[in-house]
């Protein structure tokens, strides 16, 4: 459907439900005459359709009726390792479900170009599923259209989001502050932290986390270094961080900046654990094997999505509320990475 010709916005089955003072699953009832509905509220229904000259879109009609059985996931990302997992969680649940999933890769992130991928998933048919970890996620996730059942993964919000948002994200904040007070419990005096980006311009919750720990301890709060996503920025951050002795603790925004971060410390010869303790986040395969084993937040990513599409799957068959919750506890798993600061090391 070429959306570009449209001169003002359709009515929705929510602008129905508005007029009509009842819920959308209500409308979504009365449109695919189910008998469950009182008469004089399907009259009523029937007359805010009449008056708002709404039409029940053929996406809306399959997902009431349960002939289209799809979803689409939308993601800026397909290969980090957080992402791959939500998606290989999706796919599991929808797979037990009998749905077919889609994958729509947001390779822009101008508005435009992002709306423009969320009604050509929205017209192929079936529920949506947005990953909100980076810019285009977040701008995706503020244009799905109103009616579309949809679920949100989203990084730790800053503050209880609202009731009706349909979001589900991993506790990144408590995670970080784990990882940092057990590294501070082994007595190092303060903890570097190597950042992966954020999805918005706020503080990532994993830099939150590691802040207030630092701060509840009464620990120094160094500022810290912007990496990315994989080994180099790792490695680029470690190379600096190596050539400060004071420096003894590191905490890594995942496990492919700490592998940068300890190749870094190697070339300069210090050793990892002896003169600087390492740790992780996320807990991939990878992990364990490094040499040193790598001392990590384990986050289950994959049941992550399995609960994303589980909370859609109820949208869909079932007109439940999809109501936002964290998902999964996160496990520090010690590895031989991190141990006490060297009995003589140069802590300033």
């Amino acid at each position: 459907m070429n959306v570009t010709g449209h001169t003002r916005r359709t009515a929705s089955i929510r602008d129905v439900a508005a007029a009509a003072n009842v819920s959308y699953q209500t409308v979504s009832r009365v449109i695919n005459d189910h008998p469950s509905v009182r008469q004089a509220t399907r009259e009523r229904v029937l007359a805010a359709i009449e008056e708002l000259g709404f039409r029940r879109s053929a996406t809306a009609h399959a997902l009431a009726s349960g002939r289209a059985r799809s979803v689409t996931v939308l993601t800026a990302n397909t290969t980090e390792y957080g992402y791959a997992k939500i998606l290989q969680g999706v796919e599991e649940a929808a797979r037990s479900a009998t749905y077919a999933v889609g994958i729509g890769v947001l390779e822009a992130s101008d508005e435009a170009a992002v709306r423009a991928q969320v009604q050509q998933a929205a017209d192929a048919g079936g529920g949506l599923i947005v990953i909100a970890y980076d810019p285009a996620g977040v701008l995706a996730l503020g244009s799905v259209p109103a009616g579309l059942p949809f679920v949100g993964v989203v990084e730790t919000p800053g503050r209880p989001p609202a009731a009706e948002s349909p979001w589900v994200w991993t506790d990144d904040r408590a995670a970080a502050h784990e990882a940092t007070s057990h590294l501070l419990s082994l007595g190092h005096r303060t903890v570097h932290y190597v950042a992966i980006p954020s999805s918005t311009s706020r503080t990532a919750p994993r830099t939150a986390g590691w802040r207030a720990a630092l701060r509840e301890a009464g620990a120094p709060q160094p500022r810290p270094l912007q990496g990315n996503w994989g080994p180099a920025g790792g490695y680029a951050a470690g190379r600096k961080l190596a050539a400060d002795p004071s420096v003894t603790a590191i905490l890594c925004g995942n496990d492919d900046l700490a592998l940068g971060v300890i190749r870094a410390l190697h070339e300069e010869g210090r050793d990892v654990p002896g003169e600087v303790s390492v740790a992780g986040f996320d807990d991939a395969p990878h992990a364990a094997y490094l040499t040193p084993s790598l001392t990590s937040v384990r986050l289950d990513f994959t049941g992550l999505g399995r609960a994303a599409f589980g909370l859609l799957h109820r949208a869909v068959e079932e007109s439940a509320p999809v109501v936002p919750r964290p998902v999964s506890v996160p496990e520090l798993v010690v590895r031989e990475s991190s141990g006490p600061p060297p009995a003589t090391g140069n802590q300033q």
